[in-house]
């Protein structure tokens, strides 16, 4: 019988770059937990003056960036943390991480070489100031490049025909238009770079001090990659810019091997030398792998900065809405996810105008509002939103004479300034945004209902919003142990990368932890099981919403 341990007494070291942070978390070899550090980047990082992470671009509609050098100081200042936390690096026998999903990075020329031969005794942060052609990385929330998005389609015949060879249509945050966007405004800083980095490849470059891969799990959110074959496809590297794969680099899969850990990290935080490098991924991937979502009628929803629904298929059908991915830890899989860009911050609006900005307050007002909301239905977008298409607004209706059993008779209305009374903005917020979900959720052929839920993300330990989910979706929603499962995930994903280097093949994710069900760090808690009487009520409310939105894309649509 195979031997799938892991080396007694190792560590295993997961990062997570997310928009608003850095954290690390490690495991031990029988993946408990060990120790976790975050560096915030708006409180930690202050002199950047970031707000949430990025800075919103006044002069220029839909561009969101943030600050190159943020992302290299965070990360010696959690690796410091760790350190004041005793931690002993040279137990540390595999590093991976999770990037925010399709962020960018442009590498000045020559700086492949400053990379190559960083001081230990210098703070990263000092040495690579001038080692970017682009000084502020574009990132998720940018929705600045709808011009580039439709090129991207014409180049390949359409919006369907790019999504089914690259596993979603153009979307204004993927890492391709942004490229062309730079290309075409800014031709001398294209010329001017040497490598384009995923935020998640910038980071595993650091830690090998050389420029790392892009994985194809997280290179499936460029609009550049063929999702069957996993290559770059040329048609679309063509209409991008001139030269880009040179400036991409290979792809490789994320299970695979970026390096060792550079001498920089061996002689300032006494790492072993041997260390390996394991490639990092997008944040969603790595959430999938931190949760350890392996059945095909389960979903996952991760409630963050951004909210995301996703599961896994064996036969993925890429259409007009939604992404596809590789698996991150199954090489036969894929990954099927809907993204909505209005997610934490958008609650911490509502709850700031109507709840005093207190989340006992909201979470009171979510109670006396009962569900169904009397019919009331908001759609809130603080950003740009994914999906639907929608610019910044906020759209209230009532469904009059709607009592939960049919649709016939009933009336919309539109209501403004905001609901009567104002508690039902907190319970149109969150039902609105599940109620959303499902609806995309089914249209994109997702399992309805699912087996069962599977809640992550800040916003996964409310307990009123996980019963609302449960409500809406028909079905039982469980928690990990741990709402951070992407950086989770990172660390699974460390050991798992360890495991197939040392086997010499890809293993079954699986099988490093199979026989670890118990542990603490991955079993699942149930949090909610819905109201039966509510899931049939709600459907029909799911119905009409995707109605009302359906015009409002007629009306609004950005895309």
């Amino acid at each position: 019988m195979a031997d799938f341990s892991l080396p007694k007494d190792s560590y295993f070291l997961g990062f997570d770059s997310s928009t608003q942070s850095l954290k690390a978390t490690v495991l031990d070899s029988n993946l408990n937990f060990v120790t976790s550090e975050l560096v915030q980047f708006d409180t930690s990082l202050a002199h950047y003056k970031t707000k949430d992470g990025v800075y919103r671009d006044a002069s220029i509609d839909g561009r969101v960036v943030s600050p190159t050098l943020m992302w290299v100081e965070a990360l010696d200042l959690v690796l410091d943390k760790l350190s004041k936390s005793h931690l002993d690096f040279g137990k540390i026998t595999a590093v991976s991480g999770s990037g925010q999903q399709h962020g960018s990075v442009y590498w000045k020329n020559g700086s492949s070489s400053i990379l190559s031969s960083l001081d230990s005794k210098v703070p990263l942060v000092d040495q690579l100031n001038d080692a970017f052609s682009v000084k502020e990385s574009p990132v998720w929330m940018d929705s600045s490049t709808t011009a580039q998005c439709k090129e991207l389609e014409n180049a390949v015949g359409g919006a369907l025909q790019l999504s089914q060879l690259t596993g979603s249509r153009a979307y204004e945050r993927f890492t391709g238009p942004q490229i062309k966007k730079i290309f075409e405004t800014h031709p001398e800083v294209y010329n001017n770079t040497e490598r384009i980095s995923l935020v998640s490849s910038f980071l595993a470059s650091l830690l090998i001090g050389g420029y790392a891969y892009i994985d194809e799990t997280d290179g499936a959110g460029m609009n550049l990659m063929d999702i069957k074959k996993r290559i770059w496809s040329k048609v679309l590297l063509e209409a991008t810019a001139p030269g880009l794969e040179d400036k991409l680099g290979k792809l490789a899969p994320a299970h695979a091997v970026a390096g060792h850990i550079a001498l920089y990290f061996v002689e300032r935080y006494k790492f072993n030398k041997d260390c390996l490098v394991i490639q990092w991924s997008g944040d969603n991937p790595n959430s999938l792998a931190g949760l350890t979502l392996s059945t095909p009628g389960d979903l996952a929803l991760s409630l963050g900065t951004s909210d995301t629904v996703f599961g896994i298929t064996d036969d993925p059908h890429p259409g007009m809405e939604g992404h596809v991915f590789p698996n991150p830890v199954d090489t036969k899989s894929y990954m099927v996810m809907l993204c909505y860009k209005n997610g934490s911050l958008t609650r911490e609006d509502i709850r700031n105008r109507y709840c005093g900005s207190s989340w006992d307050k909201f979470n009171d007002y979510l109670t006396y509002a009962k569900p169904l909301n009397a019919g009331k239905m908001g759609f809130y977008y603080k950003e740009h939103e994914i999906l639907p298409p929608l610019p910044v607004g906020i759209h209230r209706y009532i469904l009059e004479n709607f009592t939960g059993d049919t649709l016939e008779g009933v009336t919309v209305r539109e209501v403004e300034p905001h609901f009567e009374p104002v508690f039902d903005e907190a319970r149109a917020v969150v039902e609105g945004q599940f109620m959303s979900m499902r609806g995309h959720a089914e249209r994109f052929g997702m399992p309805s209902p699912p087996e069962r839920i599977i809640a992550t993300g800040g916003a996964s330990v409310n307990r009123s919003f996980l019963y609302i989910a449960a409500c809406v979706f028909g079905c039982e929603v469980y928690t990990v142990h741990r709402a951070d499962s992407a950086s989770l995930g990172a660390a699974l994903r460390a050991a798992h990368g360890w495991l197939c280097s040392t086997k010499g093949t890809f293993v079954p994710f699986l099988c490093l932890y199979e026989k670890k069900s118990g542990n603490t760090s991955l079993k699942c808690k149930l949090e909610a099981v819905s109201d039966k009487n509510l899931v049939k009520k709600y459907a029909l409310m799911v119905k009409k919403r995707l109605e009302i939105e359906n015009r409002l894309v007629e009306k609004l649509g950005r895309m």
